[in-house]
């Protein structure tokens, strides 16, 4: 799908709510599936990934139904059955990593399969880890698809060397399968979605800074309610933040600590942005984000606090092309892992564009402030946050421009140009 973005308004206004959260939706699912009874998830997400995680469990004989819009109900033994075909992750990364994670301690063979862009991210990542558990898979080039043959596990101390949320999630699922106490560490704290939900379900799992252990666990049915998510309002907000007389008010997002590095960065660059209604809701803080334009800043963004923006880099980029002065992305090489090498596509788009962005091997280097002047064609590389962080870069180029394959923008946030249009005005 060819989109032709423009800026066809004058600025950003309104006050609006977001998709619900993406990592807890597809946790939610695979939590109270293993769950004896029948749980209730308000706010499930509606992008495609969540339902890739959706249409496992199906597949894994755990009976999951719609009850309203978006509303779920899922009714589990706490028993997963043998599929009957392949396991299809679609392009979910998380769907395929913490499934494995289950079905390395389950008692029959499984095969996890996606799409060609999961087909080639690395899984050595969550097989090195697994194996030393006892677990058993197999995989042609350390990548999907992966044969699973489910076996008893036992505990392992296992130090990444990588702060991942997968990998962490991962590791903590089979070992609440496995005899004895699985210890996980990481160089940095990565999102603990995952530690939040199973403690609030009633796993046996502690935390200790960047080391997180968990026993042989049965969980509790849940009803949750989830928050919007950060990640899908990220785009809002900077668009909000780099066109001239925009105000817009975010609410209900999730503000996990580890989830809030964009925020952290935003304040950096003397962003106006403030945070209204803090609470706490099913274990994880939420608040509504009020966000206007500002006159920003450039600033280094390395550390740790990359885990906590990740996934937020591509937009980050657009941001730091309307800040004055050096922003220096480093730190940040696992981008290259993702749907795609988001540091040369991001660079490779920007620079399309006209910003003055160079790659460097672990991030890049964007000095603003840069008119943007469009008047040409970007590809997504089948990537959703390459496509959302084009299409708000669209918004501020002086011509319009055709994103090839905006598409993918449904993997995550399917709504995401009919919400551009709510708060678009003249």
């Amino acid at each position: 799908m060819r989109k032709v973005v423009e800026k066809d308004f004058k600025y950003i206004k309104g006050d609006i709510e977001v998709p619900s959260d993406k990592s807890i939706s597809h946790r939610s699912i695979m939590f109270s599936s293993l769950a004896k009874g029948k749980s209730i998830i308000r706010n499930f997400s509606d992008g495609q990934d969540p339902k890739s995680t959706m249409n496992v469990f199906r597949n894994l004989g755990i009976e999951i139904e719609y009850i309203s819009d978006k509303t779920v109900c899922v009714k589990s033994n706490g028993i997963l059955s043998k599929p009957n075909s392949v396991l299809d992750c679609g392009n979910s990364g998380t769907t395929m990593r913490l499934c494995a994670g289950i079905l390395a301690g389950q008692n029959f063979i499984s095969i996890l399969s996606g799409d060609q862009s999961l087909s080639k991210r690395p899984m050595k990542r969550i097989i090195e880890p697994l194996s030393l558990m006892g677990a058993k898979i197999i995989s042609t080039k350390e990548t999907a698809p992966l044969l699973i043959n489910g076996c008893d596990l036992h505990s392992i101390e296992y130090a990444s060397k990588i702060a991942s949320a997968q990998v962490k999630s991962c590791v903590l699922l089979a070992g609440m399968q496995a005899n004895g106490v699985t210890v996980f560490s990481e160089p940095y704290l990565s999102r603990n979605h995952t530690e939040i939900l199973l403690k609030y379900m009633g796993a046996n799992i502690k935390t200790d800074g960047f080391s997180v252990s968990i026993e042989k666990s049965e969980l509790t049915p849940i009803d949750i309610t989830i928050c919007g998510d950060i990640s899908s309002a990220a785009y809002f907000i900077v668009a909000a933040l780099t066109i001239p007389g925009s105000k817009l008010i975010l609410r209900s997002i999730g503000l996990n600590p580890t989830r809030t590095g964009i925020l952290d960065v935003i304040k950096k660059m003397g962003g106006r942005i403030s945070i209204l209604d803090k609470r706490v809701v099913c274990g994880e803080d939420v608040g509504d984000i009020e966000v206007e334009y500002s006159q920003l800043k450039g600033c280094e963004i390395s550390g740790e606090i990359i885990p906590r923006l990740i996934d937020e880099i591509p937009i980050i980029a657009v941001l730091a092309t309307q800040a004055e002065g050096e922003t220096v992305i480093s730190d940040a090489q696992d981008l290259r892992n993702k749907e795609s090498d988001r540091i040369k596509t991001v660079v490779s788009g920007l620079k399309t564009l006209g910003a003055n962005i160079d790659e460097t091997p672990e991030g890049m280097v964007i000095c603003g402030k840069t008119e943007l002047n469009g008047g040409c064609e970007l590809e997504t590389y089948n990537d959703h946050r390459l496509a959302m962080s084009f299409y708000v870069a669209g918004l501020l180029a002086q011509k319009e421009i055709t994103i090839d394959g905006f598409e993918w923008a449904g993997i995550s946030f399917p709504t995401f140009e009919n919400l551009f249009a709510e708060v678009k005005s003249n």
